[in-house]
């Protein structure tokens, strides 16, 4: 029994740049599912009394968000729930984020949390620890079968009762190292991974990342250095640093920048589907390795049935699907 505990240990504790390419791997997928439930625009037989209050809500959106994670679990290595929606339910919100994030691990899955934190360090502090240190009181579950919303299916184990809420953060640059180190410190010490902002994918991102330097280059372009020098001494086995950069894939010229610029990080890619960019936008993305950029996708995937007019499981099913097949295609691996 100690055996396995400490098998587990391990296991929650190994890098994870290399945790990731061995799921990308072994799945043949750089894809990675956003969760971003809106009450107002869940499926109908999941609503129900949502508009009662926020209890009955996050319940309603913690149950859309578990079936999801069936939905997509054999296409993606990763889901990336945003934690403002969980967040905008109050407690009861917190809470269905903690059970959405265990039953992702449940189904083998990595959790990338979008929170893009930072804060002077005592206040970063408390951010990494809420989000990336272990935490005792965290449930445990057994091997066997599990009575979910759509009934019973075999799942792994937990892996351990002091695993972190996720096993990633996203992470905001601009208060500089000091703000980060506590993050950074997580990465070495219990095998989480952080990524950047550099050049994101809103059009008013360019307000202050595509100022101009005195020495000639955009913002963005010295904070993927910064990023690059910060994660230099995180890089695994596999040859990727557990700190990774969000790079918007509508900026496609941009994600080629940065990968010469970051050659050791994992690239988050953002914008494909709803904000207009497509998996071909993103193919430079992938010289460092299959798993050195993940595409992530929300809107398109997870409330594709409301423009494919199939249930909504199999909705996103298909959607995730097509979407892992063409990024492995234009990923040249």
């Amino acid at each position: 029994m100690a055996q396995d505990v400490h098998a587990d240990r391990a296991v929650a504790t190994a890098h994870f740049a290399d945790r990731l390419a061995e799921q990308v791997e072994r799945k043949r997928s750089q894809l990675v599912v956003g969760l971003d439930p809106r009450p107002d625009l869940l499926p109908v037989e999941l609503k129900g009394d949502a508009h009662l209050g926020r209890e009955h809500a996050a319940d309603a959106c913690a149950r859309f968000c578990r079936g999801l994670v069936d939905a997509v679990a054999p296409y993606v290595v990763a889901v990336k729930p945003q934690v403002a929606f969980f967040e905008a339910l109050g407690a009861d919100g917190v809470r269905a984020l903690e059970d959405v994030a265990e039953y992702a691990r449940l189904a083998g899955l990595l959790v990338i949390a979008d929170g893009k934190r930072a804060d002077v360090p005592s206040t970063a502090r408390a951010y990494a620890a809420a989000y990336l240190e272990p935490r005792a009181q965290a449930s445990v579950r057994g091997s066997g079968p599990v009575e979910g919303d759509w009934g019973n299916r075999e799942v792994p184990p937990a892996r351990d009762a002091l695993a972190p809420l996720v096993d990633a953060l996203t992470i905001n640059p601009y208060l500089g190292r000091d703000a980060l180190e506590p993050f950074l410190h997580a990465c070495r010490r219990h095998g989480a991974g952080a990524f950047c902002l550099v050049k994101t994918s809103n059009a008013g991102g360019a307000d202050v990342q595509d100022l101009a330097l005195s020495d000639g280059r955009p913002v963005w372009q010295a904070v993927a250095a910064l990023v690059a020098d910060w994660g230099d001494d995180l890089v695994g086995d596999h040859g990727l640093s557990s700190l990774g950069a969000v790079v918007g894939a509508t900026h496609p010229r941009a994600v080629g920048e940065a990968r010469r610029l970051m050659p050791k990080a994992v690239l988050l890619l953002p914008g494909v589907g709803a904000q207009g960019a497509t998996p071909a936008d993103v193919a430079r993305a992938f010289t460092s390795g299959p798993a050195s950029a993940l595409v992530t996708v929300s809107r398109s995937v997870i409330y594709a049935f409301r423009t494919v007019g199939a249930e909504w499981r199999q909705a996103a099913s298909a959607e995730a699907a097509r979407l892992k097949r063409e990024v492995w295609a234009v990923s040249g691996w």
